[in-house]
């Protein structure tokens, strides 16, 4: 699929005077709202939705400074900041209870919604919580160099200018446990959608988020062991970032959890193996 192809299936919502871009299909009363991972889009999730709508209707909005939404230069993006974002988005939708299922980024997105959930401060009932390849516990990630020079503040802002789609495509290609199945295509729209709105200018402020992980640390991770939500923990075995090891710590903590295992996948499972991905978000 391509990127104009995929703008076409979406609408933009203006929220906090910004345009955020979001996907919503399917005819279902239970809805599954997606927070989608870094670098990327929510077309990480194109080929999981025709799997996923016959179950729900799917929501997915690119977070503001991702894909299609605006990417404002004098603009902080915390985490907790894109929290705010994504419970207006739904609120602006009309939700009332909801599955939540996050990747990567969008884990702590995801845990920062929880521990507000813990302290009774949301609109929204989340029925249940799917958790998918993210560092949360980024004391056990294993992050990339690219990664670590992007979230220094001396170094970001320069590797950001000087990254290019040939890094990009490498980088990408090394977090799948089969290369051949990610396509010159859809690295091509991946880095369409990273540069769209002059993306490149906030790149290394987006990755500030890897700090975050550790200054928040109790908070977040707090607030999965102390959750009430069902939660499905469904990872890839062959991540070389968000490694097994996280998944297992999550099985120990989460009270109410059950663990998916998918092989021989990585960083990338709706997008290296839609359909066993799918079949274990829906099991």
């Amino acid at each position: 699929m391509t990127s104009s192809a995929w703008k076409n299936k979406g609408k933009f919502l203006t929220i906090n005077n910004q345009q955020v871009f979001v996907i919503d299909e399917g005819t279902s009363n239970d809805t599954l709202v997606i927070l989608h991972g870094y670098p990327t889009s929510s077309f990480d999730y194109y080929k999981a939705l025709p799997f996923l709508t016959k179950k729900y209707r799917v929501i997915i909005h690119d977070h503001l400074g991702f894909g299609f939404s605006d990417k404002p230069l004098n603009y902080s993006y915390s985490l907790i900041e894109q929290a705010d974002m994504a419970l207006l988005v739904w609120e602006k939708l009309g939700l009332k209870s909801i599955t939540l299922l996050a990747h990567d980024y969008g884990t702590s997105v995801a845990t920062e919604i929880v521990a507000r959930n813990n302290q009774n401060q949301l609109k929204i009932t989340i029925d249940k919580l799917i958790l998918c390849n993210g560092s949360m516990h980024i004391e056990l990630a294993k992050l990339r160099t690219i990664q670590k020079l992007l979230k220094n503040k001396l170094t970001g802002k320069w590797v950001a200018k000087l990254a290019n789609q040939a890094i990009f495509n490498s980088n990408i290609k090394k977090i799948y446990f089969d290369a051949k199945k990610v396509t010159q295509e859809e690295l091509n729209e991946m880095w369409f959608q990273i540069n769209y709105n002059n993306g490149r200018n906030v790149i290394h402020l987006l990755s500030n988020y890897i700090n975050e992980r550790y200054f928040f640390w109790n908070r977040w991770i707090g607030g999965l062991t102390k959750t009430k939500i069902p939660t499905k923990i469904v990872w890839a075995t062959h991540d070389p970032i968000a490694v097994k090891a996280i998944g297992e710590q999550l099985q120990k903590e989460i009270p109410n959890n059950e663990l998916l295992w998918l092989e021989n996948t990585g960083h990338f499972p709706m997008l290296e193996t839609p359909e066993g991905w799918s079949k274990l978000i829906l099991s």
